[in-house]
């Protein structure tokens, strides 16, 4: 068995266990994977947290020569290719957003320390994502 994890089109996460990735793949082509929440059977893989487990001691642990610097690109590089970059106007789609003006999606941008108070505030969950430098292509 493997585990998945995935969301639908209205933006829900959920796990889903399936046989094999082929497994998997020929469920959701059959529309036979559906949102626990509402129903929608339009659903894809989302990025999932690495770690292995080992059977003598229970606790999940990750490889000696485990890549975390490939990791944190890796994430920024989807996190980058998968949201929309409001700028500074983040607070206002936030709460657009949480209270139905406009449908759901991943945003990415800036908010300042009072907007942020607001957000949470409001309850609207969102987390903090540093922002790497730049590589220089010349060196």
């Amino acid at each position: 068995m493997i585990s998945f994890d995935l969301e639908c089109s209205m933006g829900h996460s959920f796990e889903g266990w399936f046989d094999s990735l082929e497994a998997f793949e020929e469920q959701i082509e059959k529309k036979l994977v559906s949102c626990p929440i509402c129903n929608e059977t339009e659903i894809k893989r989302i990025f999932s947290p690495v770690a292995f487990k080992s059977s003598k001691n229970k606790k999940p642990m990750l490889p000696d020569n485990f890549d975390y610097k490939r990791l944190a690109e890796t994430v920024i590089t989807y996190i980058h290719e998968h949201s929309d970059n409001v700028g500074t106007k983040f607070t206002t789609e936030a709460l657009k957003m949480h209270y139905g003006v406009t449908e759901s999606r991943s945003i990415l941008g800036s908010a300042t320390d009072e907007e942020e108070k607001i957000l949470k505030k409001e309850g609207i969950e969102f987390f903090k994502l540093p922002s790497p430098e730049k590589k220089d292509p010349q060196h």
